[in-house]
């Protein structure tokens, strides 16, 4: 499946500015920026809640007689 390359994106920004405005758009762009830095942030809180994992301890190399 081909990707989109330069024009592509210009054409689409330029389509989605002619249908939304400009004053809609930032406010989607603030939105979905706001959203992102949440997502963020709260994704990264769980790691700095969890337990870190005890050291392992190997057993003695010697078995019982």
């Amino acid at each position: 499946m081909p990707s989109l390359g330069g024009w592509e994106w210009v054409v689409l920004a330029v389509v989605a500015l002619v249908l939304f405005g400009g004053t809609k758009l930032s406010t989607f762009g603030k939105n979905a920026g706001k959203a992102i830095r949440e997502f963020k942030e709260e994704s990264g809180v769980g790691d700095k809640q969890l337990p870190k994992p005890a050291d392992e301890t190997k057993p003695d190399d010697s078995t019982p007689a």
